[in-house]
């Protein structure tokens, strides 16, 4: 089975990272794939350049073979300029592995705004999705879409695509958001995100002002 964890990643920090390790053990998954969104529809766009965000993900993870970064949303960007969505990525992916389980991984706060997605219910044609809980969240009441679909952690290997799982992780509080800030005021982002992600910033002067 493989992992997929989208994002801005600007900058990475621990939370993915922490997250990231902590499904790829609780699912047994072959690997996690990072994939840094290009143009995100449903957000503000990145404050630094896809190459950065790409770097500094490198760096991130230079010791952890079980993560992957996977660059199909900035490849597919550069030759098309359209936006990153998700269920573009997967149907590719599909393409690649055909047989493989696929684990798309997102917040709650993602799922709340889920059918806002674009071709949201084709998701489920090509990976299950994965809700990432903090301890303590109660499942908001489900349409039958989303119940016909629900599935605990043993049953996402019986299929490669189209359950729907909530499942609790070490939720770390920590936002791309607080760290920029902390940043353009000068103040030290230690401890939210390595220490090699931390140089890469001073040495390029990002996030220095918002």
């Amino acid at each position: 089975m493989i992992g997929i964890f989208g994002g801005t990643f600007d900058p990475v920090h621990y939370g993915h990272l922490r997250s990231a390790l902590e499904v790829k053990d609780i699912f047994g998954l072959d690997e996690v794939r990072l994939i840094p969104c290009a143009n995100p529809p449903h957000r503000e766009q990145p404050a630094v350049t896809a190459e950065m965000r790409l770097q500094m993900l490198e760096l991130a993870i230079k010791n952890q073979p079980g993560l992957k970064i996977d660059t199909r949303e900035l490849d597919r960007y550069d030759l098309h300029q359209v936006p990153s969505y998700m269920v573009d990525t997967l149907e590719s992916l599909r393409q690649e592995f055909p047989t493989e389980a696929l684990l798309l991984f997102i917040g709650t706060d993602a799922f709340k705004h889920l059918t806002g997605w674009h071709q949201w219910q084709r998701l489920f044609d090509f990976a299950h999705i994965v809700v990432m809980t903090r301890p303590g969240f109660e499942t908001q009441t489900l349409d039958d879409f989303f119940k016909a679909r629900l599935a605990g952690v043993n049953e996402l290997a019986q299929a490669t695509a189209g359950k729907l799982c909530f499942q609790q992780v070490t939720q770390l509080d920590i936002s791309a958001t607080a760290i920029r800030d902390i940043i353009a005021r000068k103040q030290n982002p230690g401890f939210l995100l390595p220490d090699a992600v931390i140089e890469y910033i001073k040495q390029h002067q990002l996030y220095e002002t918002h």
